[in-house]
């Protein structure tokens, strides 16, 4: 993979060193058996129902993270780098994501059908969940990834700081850096096109900014959709209830969120000169706190 990353990735960017040293790591990544369930405190988890659901959602999610797999596998048909990182090492960790967070919560809330459940839950996500979401254009598609990324990392940490048990702490910190690494290899691809395809600034700022719009739209929805009813069948209509669980979490994640650190990563598919950073910052600072984690 990484011949053509080391000759044209720019160091300040994303240096393929980081990802190098990722390749390295990933022979001796983690595993789902290795994390310490001696010390779960279910208990602690159990304390407060919005962490069912923040954990739940993040398990459906990532559950059922190859069906925009294959949709990016055939996005990228032709590029052999790419479509290889998708497919042996993205696909394998999302995955791997999706079984941590499926046993912790079959280990904390045991009376939860997670299956039944999930299944729910893939069944509408497959229709949401189609080719014609992606980007018209290669490098704003990977802009659109570090996006994702960059809020995938962000909720993990959120979900690591404000964990009440260690477990849980500890997975969500391993998933949030997974993910800062999925956003370096999105990011050196997206230089590589972004020269192809001579995408200038402007353009990769409203690709940017119009995903991070969408980052609460279908998919969070349809996960909260489904651990609701599966959590409380007599009320799976109330969907006022359904709503203020949704707001607990919202307010939950926000007051934990690592701003900087996302503000930081977005800007990075920018490449912009420092003072035009420093006047872009508030504006992304707004619509991180106010928009995307609206109530």
């Amino acid at each position: 993979m990484n011949a053509r990353m080391q000759e044209q990735a720019p160091g300040r960017d994303g240096p393929a060193s980081e990802v190098n040293a990722y390749d390295t790591a990933y022979r001796h990544r983690w595993r789902v058996e290795d994390l310490p369930w001696h010390q779960l405190d279910a208990q602690a988890a159990r304390a407060n129902e919005d962490f069912f659901y923040l954990v739940v959602c993040a398990s459906f999610i990532e559950s059922g993270s190859d069906l925009y797999t294959r949709n990016l596998i055939d996005y990228y048909a032709g590029d052999p780098e790419v479509e290889g990182w998708l497919r042996e090492r993205w696909e394998h960790e999302e995955l791997q994501h999706g079984r941590a967070l499926r046993t912790y919560v079959e280990r904390v809330w045991p009376e939860f059908d997670w299956a039944t459940a999930f299944k729910g839950f893939f069944s509408d996500y497959g229709r949401i969940c189609s080719p014609d979401e992606l980007e018209p254009t290669r490098a704003r598609e990977l802009v659109a990834r570090c996006v994702v990324e960059t809020g995938t990392t962000a909720y993990y940490r959120a979900l690591s700081d404000a964990a009440p048990e260690p477990v849980l702490k500890q997975l969500a910190a391993q998933i949030s850096k997974d993910e800062v690494n999925h956003f370096k290899h999105f990011l050196n691809y997206y230089q590589l096109y972004r020269e192809r395809e001579g995408a200038g600034r402007w353009v990769v700022l409203r690709a940017l900014m119009q995903r991070l719009l969408e980052l609460r739209d279908d998919d969070a929805e349809c996960a909260i959709r489904h651990a609701w009813a599966g959590r409380q069948p007599a009320r799976v209509h109330d969907k006022a209830a359904a709503a203020e669980v949704q707001q607990r979490m919202n307010r939950m994640v926000r007051r934990h969120l690592p701003v900087q650190l996302a503000i930081n990563m977005l800007m990075k598919p920018l490449r912009l000169p420092r003072l035009l950073q420093s006047w872009l910052e508030r504006p992304l600072v707004f619509v991180v706190n106010r928009v995307v984690l609206r109530d």
